[in-house]
């Protein structure tokens, strides 16, 4: 098969969809893979990395979607991307179109088959490709939101860990999956006192034992919630229904009973976000403030540490994108799994969830 690997546009996106070591995995096993000059540029791979191992690179976007039959990539495809999709492209990357009705038609008129990493599934009932994604972009947002907690960053002027003869920060997660318990061992690890809220018992005492009395694990309640908030100094959105819109947790009526200076961390943007007041943002411009709360809403944290996150996403894709390769879109009947990922096909909306979110006819 020939696999197409264009460089990122979005905002400040330094992930690539193929790092060297995977393209090395396809060319030995006879599969042609097309690089766009650059693309690897983010994570310190030059195009003579990826020629070492027997990728072609190409020019431009251009020249890579038209001689590939996969396109294998990151972030959702921009509108300039999307328009150069057609019929016989196999898609593969993250999408999140539960709330994005433009993109998601934008595929459907391209008649391309899309598949979703955040839909994939695995015999345990887990996402196995939005996982390390999430485990990333979990710890990040203690990172990203104890800085901006900082005055300099606009918020309450307060360390997270505190010292000696002061406070820690109390920082509240709301979700107990893969985000949340990352977002916990980093909060816990510098000292921060930590809450975690979660609708499932189960998970609640998995938490409880894994962390061994080191936080706080509460069902989540509409008074826990609120209770929480009001103490609140850094409160992480890790919230996830897989290929749906993420549920609007924490309304605009419930910022006024935070402390002004607090932050708010939507780690759940990419599915439309758990905060009523969030919107996405970008590396650029990250934050922004509503009735005296920062909101941090980066729609793609993990872009920030390339290195990383592309390869932990590689490690978790390799053996899908194999499976692509080696069959094509029969590779779905063969695994229910990544069936699971199939979003749009022959022009329609396939997946449950996001035909819930949108309808089969999507309307901008």
């Amino acid at each position: 098969m020939r696999i197409g690997v264009p460089t990122e546009i979005k905002n400040r996106e330094f992930r690539v969809g193929l790092v060297p070591d995977s393209v090395k995995e396809l060319t030995s096993r006879g599969h042609s893979v097309l690089v766009q000059s650059g693309a690897g540029a983010g994570i310190g791979s030059s195009d003579d990395d990826y020629r070492a191992v027997g990728a072609e690179i190409a020019p431009d976007a251009a020249a890579v979607f038209a001689n590939s039959e996969m396109i294998v990539k990151v972030k959702e495809p921009q509108e300039v991307e999307w328009k150069m999709l057609n019929k016989d492209h196999i898609l593969f990357t993250y999408l999140h179109l539960a709330p994005d009705p433009a993109q998601t038609i934008g595929l459907m008129e391209s008649g391309c088959t899309a598949i979703a990493y955040e839909t994939v599934t695995d015999d345990q009932g887990g996402l196995p490709l939005l996982a390390p994604m999430s485990e990333v972009a979990g710890r990040l947002s203690i990172i990203e939101g104890g800085y901006f907690l900082k005055k300099t960053g606009g918020g309450r002027g307060l360390l997270l860990s505190g010292v000696p003869g002061t406070d820690p920060a109390n920082v509240v997660i709301i979700g107990g999956g893969v985000v949340g318990t990352n977002a916990a061992k980093l909060a816990v690890g510098v000292g921060a006192n930590v809450t975690i809220l979660d609708r499932s018992v189960p998970r609640l005492r998995y938490l409880d034992d894994i962390f061994a009395g080191s936080l706080t694990t509460k069902f989540s309640t509409e008074k826990a919630l609120e209770d929480a908030l009001k103490t609140a100094d850094l409160v992480i959105g890790a919230v996830l229904i897989p290929g749906a819109a993420a549920p609007r947790l924490v309304r605009r009526e419930h910022l006024a009973m935070m402390r002004p200076g607090a932050v708010l961390c939507d780690v759940a943007i990419d599915q439309g976000g758990c905060f009523e007041t969030a919107k996405a943002t970008t590396h650029e411009n990250p934050v922004y403030e509503v009735d005296g709360i920062v909101h941090y809403c980066v729609a793609n944290m993990p872009g920030s540490v390339p290195l990383t996150s592309s390869h932990a996403l590689n490690n978790a894709t390799l053996p899908f994108t194999l499976a692509l390769a080696e069959k094509g879109v029969a590779a779905l009947d063969d695994n229910p799994h990544l069936m699971n990922g199939l979003n749009v096909r022959d022009g329609k909306i396939v997946h449950p969830a996001v035909i819930e979110a949108l309808g089969e006819n999507p309307k901008l």
